[in-house]
């Protein structure tokens, strides 16, 4: 078996997305182009394209090739790219620096960001509506897995208590909850929804979905590391914004060496999940291990 190079495998999964999403994408020339410029100028600012590639990787630990989930990886980075443009707004998360540039709102104002984010959060499901999961499964799968991952049970759950909670005594529980909803269900929905694309047996679904929790749960966790342990110049954004705002964060709870032992626990269980899986896994494992070991 060849050797696996994930920095290749990352980049070259970057760059196919990144063509998918230009290819399907209003083009800036059609009106009204200040909406669609503040689309494309969120969705092409940068990132590693994970959620997606996530999506790719795990159609292929099924065993189907990574360009057959294409409309669905690409719908996941529409709407997390959606979640961020309303984060950064003043009424959120008020940043003014997402990925080492202005975010939507200082390139473009207030309300053009809210309704580029709006309208990508209704691209996403405009692509899965094209898109039919194989039998067993409903044909509208896809879209149900990513609006239960995005809704008020998901996604925005997690933001509520997040802003209503900074300044809050931290605990276990509410971190977890945050992190769960905030962050780990996007990413359980990419790696669900790239196995249901390809027809995972029942089994297969189960492991991958405990593998994506606690790769999600250990991705936010990172994240949380980073901002107290980083730089802005690293990071493209804001460092130590989670102390200063009294954010619940996984470090405020148990402290810096417990969360990077947590981290490192989740990706482990993760990846013993993997042997339950037919197909190809080290793109899966790989992954898993990057997310706790990044510096940005």
């Amino acid at each position: 078996m060849a050797m696996f190079n994930l920095r290749e495998y990352l980049e070259s999964g970057r760059q196919a997305v990144e063509q998918a999403l230009d290819m399907h994408l209003p083009q800036e020339s059609e009106r009204p182009a200040v909406l669609h410029k503040a689309m494309r100028y969120s969705i092409f600012a940068g990132g590693k394209r994970i959620r997606p590639i996530l999506c790719m990787a795990a159609a292929q630990a099924i065993g189907a090739p990574a360009e057959s989930v294409m409309l669905p990886a690409i719908a996941l980075e529409a709407l997390h790219t959606y979640t961020l443009i309303h984060d950064d707004l003043p009424a959120m998360d008020d940043d003014e620096l997402r990925r080492g540039k202005p975010t939507c709102h200082i390139a473009f104002g207030e309300a053009n960001a809210i309704l580029a984010g709006d309208a990508l959060l209704t691209l996403a499901f405009e692509w899965l509506a094209e898109v039919q999961a194989p039998k067993p499964y409903v044909p509208n799968q896809l879209a149900l897995e990513l609006a239960e991952a995005a809704g008020s049970r998901g996604v925005i759950a997690g933001q509520v208590e997040d802003l209503a909670n900074e300044g809050s005594e931290p605990t276990r529980e509410l971190v977890d909850f945050i992190h769960l909803h905030k962050t780990a269900a996007l990413i359980r929905a990419a790696v669900r929804m790239g196995a249901i694309a390809a027809g995972a047996r029942s089994e297969e679904l189960n492991a991958l979905t405990i593998y994506a929790c606690n790769v999600g749960l250990a991705f936010q966790i990172a994240d949380d590391i980073l901002n107290v342990t980083s730089t802005a110049e690293k990071l493209g954004k804001p460092t130590g914004s989670d102390q200063t705002r009294k954010k619940i964060t996984y470090p405020a709870v148990h402290g810096l060496d417990a969360a990077r032992a947590r981290a490192d626990q989740l990706v482990e269980g993760a990846v013993a999940e993997l042997a339950k899986v037919r197909g190809d896994k080290r793109p899966l494992e790989e992954i898993a291990r990057y997310i706790v070991q990044r510096s940005t």
